[in-house]
């Protein structure tokens, strides 16, 4: 079956609200996969993007085909984040106003394979960079365990493609997220750990 071409988007703060819907949408279907295995509502998934369109120099890059939202990755300065994300950062002894964090990379299952994970990636570090005033890019990701139940046999995690990126995971830098878990309606904590990359000039 031949590949159909994508477009792309680029947004940033307020214009997140144009695609509240279809980005919790997409956020919901695949996070509902291991490893997160989210139980996602869409009033939750409003309330979170929230923070991203308060955000004046937070980012969107989304992929469509045709006029659905195949996929999408976003960012924003870590001084515009919540608490929570901020705090393993203060307690560390990193200024703030010079890192910016990465939100989300989610890609439907039938569109992986095309790039597209490192084109969010350079997406994201052209956004941070352009600024002048960012050292320091991060994400975090959860921790499961490698005996996981609803681990699939198949699984392939994401470590060695961050790291051909130049990402290292600093197990010094953790988070608690709280979520339910698949066919759950109870939140329950999940630790995050964070990888930091330097961003070049």
């Amino acid at each position: 079956m031949e590949k159909t071409p994508l477009t792309f988007v680029r947004l940033t703060g307020s214009e997140f609200r144009r695609v509240f819907d279809e980005l919790a949408a997409l956020r919901i279907a695949v996070f509902y996969d291991f490893p997160y295995l989210y139980e996602g509502s869409v009033a939750y998934e409003k309330e979170y993007l929230e923070t991203y369109a308060r955000a004046e120099r937070s980012f969107l890059f989304a992929a469509y085909d045709g006029d659905r939202m195949i996929g999408a990755t976003t960012a924003l300065p870590l001084l515009d984040e919540t608490a929570e994300v901020q705090a393993p950062f203060l307690a560390a002894g990193y200024d703030p106003d010079t890192v910016f964090y990465f939100g989300e990379s989610i890609l439907l299952p039938d569109y992986r394979g095309r790039g597209l994970g490192h084109r969010f990636f350079d997406e994201r570090e052209a956004h941070a960079r352009q600024f002048g005033q960012y050292t320091m890019t991060c994400f975090c990701a959860v921790q499961r365990p490698d005996d996981h139940p609803l681990r699939p046999s198949d699984y392939q995690p994401l470590d060695l493609f961050w790291m051909k990126r130049g990402y290292r995971r600093d197990f010094s830098l953790q988070s608690i997220f709280s979520w339910p878990d698949r066919n759950e309606t109870e939140s329950t904590g999940k630790t995050m750990i964070y990888w930091t990359r330097p961003l070049d000039s």
